[in-house]
């Protein structure tokens, strides 16, 4: 169906990169059925709620803006407001019952049956749950093209999770692992350079893991190696790894293919030993040191990030404080750190040892507090040094600047137009900054 008059989609998305991919997808798939997407919630005729459901505070900010949107609902009775993803999956059809101005739930493994649920709404007024597991997620294939010119893509390699950590609930919600074929992920990327893509992420729960589903012997490494071939990308980044499936053979890509970016995040989640076991990570405190010192042995330059959880059922005092000392040891470069919340459905849940609030709260600023300083020594590190930056448009905060990323992951702003976008360039970083650097271009020298 393709509509004479363009209807105008928002989607609101909430979680990870993977989520944000599944946004593009929805909205491709929405296009060809005569969507435009909108920032303008009011003047929406479609709004979806692309959700996520492995933090507390993630699922409060889904309920509030559910409740915002009611009243855009109450003034444009024909407004279709639809939640989709992890939280999604979760709820099912209970859903339809909690908000009463939702029209459709759908499920981690349904995104394309989006356009077939929106018409079906739109034709018949009806609500509708479609929560349904497949044993192949069609939708991993969703072509993406990239809008505005934009230089940077998701590519979703695989999809779901076998490991079953205790405090998660991916495996649940977006089901066991399921490897794309490699021939189906190169001819997506061929396509999406031939469109001016020059930098693809590569998205899974656990990318290290990618080729155990699949009947060809391709392992992760295999798969670099053939990516690192396509003509017109520049740089491949991936994300999330496993430490425990960390393999030699994928440290030393970062030594011997020249496009896969020096940068890696790699979830410790904790520095103690017996929290580690609880959590059911399948790898020591010990373990990770020795893969960490693997990946600066064949690249020195390495950026390494990561998760920490604060909190965990049973953390003591002296858990916590393993979990200061290894980040001391390691140094990382940035973390993403969060307070232990029960999900519905996790192991965890029914642990005993429950840490109170005031205590996660205060172990999660000192270890935020710690990590701000190990963030502003690396930036410090490199002022004076020569980076190469590809360029991704307008810097946030002065039209008359551009920014670009670094191999290693950072965000540096320096003078420049936009029609440096997607060009690769030399710059002088001149300032750092916690959350960013300032550079400059190096005239008369080309990457």
């Amino acid at each position: 169906m393709v509509l004479n008059k363009k209807k105008r989609c928002h989607i609101r998305t909430f979680g990870c990169q993977m989520n944000v991919h599944d946004s593009e997808q929805m909205m491709e798939l929405l296009e060809k059925e005569g969507y435009e997407e909108t920032d303008d919630i009011r003047g929406a005729d479609l709004i979806i709620v692309n959700t996520c459901s492995v933090r507390e505070k993630a699922e409060q900010k889904i309920h509030s803006f559910l409740g915002r949107v009611r009243k855009d609902k109450t003034r444009n009775p024909d407004l279709i407001i639809g939640i989709t993803g992890c939280v999604a999956q979760q709820w099912g059809r209970k859903f339809l019952d909690k908000v009463h101005h939702l029209d459709f739930v759908l499920g981690t493994h349904n995104i394309h049956r989006l356009p077939q649920i929106v018409s079906e709404v739109e034709r018949s007024r009806s609500r509708i749950a479609e929560t349904t597991f497949h044993k192949c997620v069609q939708s991993l294939g969703i072509l993406t093209l990239p809008k505005k010119g934009e230089v940077n893509a998701f590519i979703t390699i695989m999809q779901g999770c076998n490991n079953f950590c205790t405090y998660c609930i991916v495996p649940y919600l977006r089901g066991r692992e399921e490897s794309r074929e490699s021939g189906d992920i190169l001819d997506e990327i061929r396509a999406l350079a031939a469109h001016g893509v020059r930098e693809v992420t590569l998205l899974g729960q656990n990318v290290n893991s990618y080729g155990n589903t699949l009947k060809n012997g391709a392992d992760f490494p295999t798969l670099l190696a053939m990516i690192n071939e396509v003509e017109g990308i520049e740089r491949i980044r991936f994300t999330t790894s496993h430490p425990k499936d960390l393999s030699d053979g994928l440290v030393d890509c970062f030594a011997s293919l020249d496009k896969v970016c020096e940068h890696i995040h790699l979830p410790i989640q904790s520095g103690s030993d017996s929290v580690l076991k609880r959590m059911g990570r399948g790898y020591t405190s010990g373990e990770y040191l020795e893969k960490v010192e693997k990946l600066r042995a064949r690249c020195p330059d390495i950026s390494i990030t990561t998760d920490i959880i604060v909190g965990f059922p049973g953390e003591s005092d002296e858990d916590f404080q393993k979990t200061i000392d290894l980040m001391g040891k390691v140094r990382f470069d940035n973390l993403f750190s969060f307070k232990y919340s029960d999900r519905p459905g996790i192991a965890s849940a029914g642990y005993d040892g429950k840490v109170v609030e005031d205590v996660k709260r205060e172990r999660l600023a000192v270890l935020q507090k710690l990590q701000e300083s190990y963030t502003l020594e690396k930036n410090r590190a490199l002022v004076g040094k020569e980076e190469e930056l590809l360029i991704e448009g307008a810097s946030k905060n002065n039209e008359d600047e551009v920014k670009g990323r670094t191999r290693t992951n950072r965000i540096v702003n320096l003078p420049g137009e936009n029609s440096m976008k997607g060009k690769t360039v030399p710059v002088k970083i001149v300032k750092a900054y916690m959350h960013s650097l300032r550079g400059e271009p190096l005239s008369g020298k080309e990457v």
